[in-house]
């Protein structure tokens, strides 16, 4: 988690997120040299996508500097970006990766979780909430390449993706580490986890908070491969190539089957949650514990 600039959106732009492209870059297209059937270079402030070298593929890059921080902002350009992915009939798969050098994604903006009203604490965790339900029912083949650090947040977006590619070196921690700020990782995150590493490792994992080096995150299952940082790109590629293979409907209806009682558990309470979550971050004790840890932020980076 980290500081970063944050841009108040309605949370009703998030049930129609295309109403947000006027003021956004999003809308500004060019021509991708080399790429086939007309696929084209998109990009909003904090999110960019490029096709891929490969047919039918295109890479996401998280460019919200220095550490792409999950803000308001952010959540609602990847939603509005993989919406458009989806909508193009050229791309079936994305590559998920970051713009920012050592850092996939510091997870959750901070300043979105301290000092505010309890109707932007709302707003904001529905855009949490779209974030992974988008991602972690979409039809599209979506493989994460870590190029950086993977905490909290940013371990989340990683376990919504289809295959996770991590980056070999020692700096690239990755995990769910809430409870080391004070915070609960609520069930819809335990769930993403747990089907991923088991229950067991969830145990260990979520509640000492632990930020695994690549060997271990490889382990427990947290990541399916790990790999030189030069070879990452083309890793990831040749690891779509192989879903890629498989005929979309198939793997699509497949796919839905596995993950989509999971999904449903946040969808039958999800107001629920939004609640919960406003309830427990406005509490006096938590408050004081993530400023306290900002003000370690401030005092590092000073």
């Amino acid at each position: 988690m980290a500081l970063t600039a944050v841009l108040r959106l309605p949370a009703r732009a998030l049930l129609r997120p295309w109403a947000l492209l006027r003021g956004v870059a999003l809308g500004r297209t060019e021509a991708a040299a080399g790429i086939r059937n007309g696929a084209r270079r998109f990009g909003s402030q904090h999110v960019l996508v490029e096709p891929a070298a490969a047919a039918g593929v295109a890479v996401m890059k998280l460019r919200n500097p220095p550490v792409n921080s999950l803000s308001l902002e952010l959540l609602t350009e990847l939603v509005i970006s993989l919406e458009k992915l989806e909508n193009d009939k050229v791309f079936r798969g994305v590559i998920l990766t970051s713009d920012c050098p050592s850092v996939f994604s510091s997870g959750l903006d901070l300043r979105e979780l301290c000092g505010r009203n309890p109707a932007r604490y709302a707003e904001f965790w529905k855009a949490v909430q779209e974030m992974w339900l988008r991602f972690y029912l979409s039809n599209l083949v979506l493989v994460a390449a870590i190029n950086g650090a993977c905490p909290a947040g940013g371990c989340l977006l990683s376990l919504t993706c289809d295959y996770r590619v991590l980056a070999d070196n020692p700096k690239y921690l990755m995990g769910l580490n809430e409870t080391l700020l004070g915070i609960v990782a609520p069930f819809w995150f335990k769930d993403s986890i747990m089907n991923t590493i088991g229950h067991r490792a969830t145990e260990q994992a979520l509640q000492l908070g632990s930020l695994l080096p690549p060997a271990e995150a490889l382990q427990v299952g947290m990541v399916d491969q790990v790999v030189p940082e030069d070879q990452l790109l083309s890793t990831a590629l040749s690891v779509m190539a192989k879903w890629l293979a498989v005929p979309d409907h198939a793997r699509q209806l497949t796919k839905s089957m596995i993950r989509q009682a999971t999904a449903d558990r946040l969808l039958k309470q999800r107001d629920a949650d939004i609640q919960n979550f406003v309830s427990f971050i406005s509490k006096d004790a938590i408050q004081k514990s993530l400023q306290t840890y900002l003000e370690k932020l401030k005092q590092k980076k000073g």
